[in-house]
Formats: structure tokens, C-alpha cells, sequence
């Protein structure tokens, strides 16, 4: 019987179905070193990216560093890291090396979208924040991330799945999160970034997502996070 129990367990975890996450956002509500959403992406289990692009939109007052977006593989715990340094000033990590990015426009307690690129051939990687491209700066030129991705956000990975730093956690709310193993145009990040119609993400997509929650996380709806109007006509 305690062995039927086991084999069911293991059947609904493998069996886990994907969640389609328009208009929602994940709530990093607390500072810790434990609570944090994994992404399972779509691509076989030892895959080889030559280029990259992620895209997020991020919701939070910190003023300290914190992680945007952090896969880690078995050879590098920052094979591929999205860091926010403090307001305007970000760095990104392409196989453990780094470059860092500043004058970016963003602001505290609005949604500010982020997405980052790179590409093998050219070893250049280049940040755009609310539509506004950083320059574009040279790391890993030539190299691959080869293996099987954890990909984490709320935390920052030390290890590979593990070693966070409550000082490097996420507080605040994420959505609309997309990967894909390709550069972006341009004007297909203008697409994501202004609501226009873009093709989702192939390695990650918001639309459809396959994630576990860990910790104190709450998938909310984002219209809690927009202005509050009030019409001429009430009373």
C-alpha cells in the first residue's frame, strides 16, 4: 500500500499540467532565502543554447539587488542571470562571466518591462527596460550553455537549484515572463513591451506554464495592480 502511495505521488507530480497565466502575477510578498517559483522549460532534458532572449515585467519598491530571472545549469550557477543592482543599474551573467548596465529608465511600485538578449556568434548582450535598449556589451563570445536548466525566480542561484541569499531575494510581484532560444527583434520587444502581439516565448511562455511554487508565493490577478480612477458620474 505505502509503495502504491509512492508510485501515485510520483505519477501527479510527472504529470503536472501546464497553467495558462494571462493577467496574472506571481507575489514575492517576503524577504528569505527560501520562497521561490521553478520553471520547467520546454526543451528536451540536455539541451545547448547559442543564444538567448528573456523577457519580464517586474512590480517592486526594493532599493537593494535583487534577482529578476536566474537559470542555473550543472557548470555555472549564473549561466544565465538577470540582476537588478538598484534603480537604473542592472547586470546580466552569460555563463558565470558578467557585464553591467547603467542610466536604464525604471521606476519603484510600476511595472517596468525587462528583457535581455545574447547571442553566441557575436558574444554581445544588450538589455531593454520600458522599450529603451541599453548598449550593447560583449560576454562569452563563441561559448554555448549546455545542460539541464533550473530556472528560478524570487531567488538568485549560488548552486545549481540552491544557495540563495535572503539579500539577493525578490519582493514584489512578476508576470508575463517568456523565453525564447533566439534573439529578438527589435520590434518584436516593442511588441512585448507595449501590449502588442508577439509569438510567445519556445522555452518559456507565460500562456502556458509548468511551475512549482515553494514557499509563501501567491498567483494573484495584476488589475490589483493598476490606478485606481474614479468616474465624474460617482457619487
Amino acid at each position: 500500500m505505502k509503495r502504491l502511495v509512492v508510485l501515485l505521488s510520483l505519477f501527479l507530480l510527472t504529470a503536472a499540467e501546464k497553467q495558462d497565466l494571462s493577467g496574472k502575477m506571481l507575489i514575492f510578498p517576503v524577504e528569505s532565502n527560501r520562497h521561490h517559483v521553478s520553471l520547467t522549460p520546454e526543451l528536451n532534458k540536455n539541451s545547448t543554447f547559442t543564444a538567448l532572449t528573456v523577457c519580464l515585467r517586474a512590480f517592486s519598491d526594493l532599493s537593494r539587488g535583487q534577482s529578476l530571472f536566474s537559470l542555473a545549469l550543472p557548470s555555472h550557477h549564473n549561466a544565465f542571470l538577470i540582476f537588478k543592482l538598484k534603480q537604473g543599474e542592472y547586470r546580466v551573467h552569460v555563463g558565470d562571466p558578467l557585464v553591467d548596465y547603467w542610466g536604464l529608465q525604471d521606476e519603484p511600485n510600476v511595472w517596468n518591462s525587462v528583457c535581455a538578449t545574447w547571442d553566441a556568434k557575436t558574444g554581445l548582450a544588450q538589455l531593454w527596460v520600458n522599450g529603451n535598449p541599453s548598449s550593447r556589451k560583449g560576454l562569452s563570445r563563441g561559448s554555448s550553455l549546455t545542460g539541464t536548466p533550473k530556472i528560478i525566480l524570487g531567488q538568485e542561484q549560488d548552486s545549481y537549484g540552491g544557495g540563495f541569499d535572503t539579500a539577493q531575494s525578490f519582493v514584489g510581484m512578476l508576470t508575463d515572463v517568456h523565453m525564447w532560444d533566439s534573439v529578438l527583434s527589435p520590434d518584436q520587444i516593442a511588441y512585448y513591451t507595449y501590449g502588442g502581439k508577439f509569438q510567445p516565448g519556445n522555452v518559456l511562455s507565460w500562456n502556458s506554464l509548468e511551475f512549482d511554487k515553494n514557499g509563501y508565493v501567491i498567483i494573484e490577478c495584476t488589475k490589483t495592480t493598476q490606478k485606481i480612477r474614479i468616474g465624474s458620474n460617482q457619487q
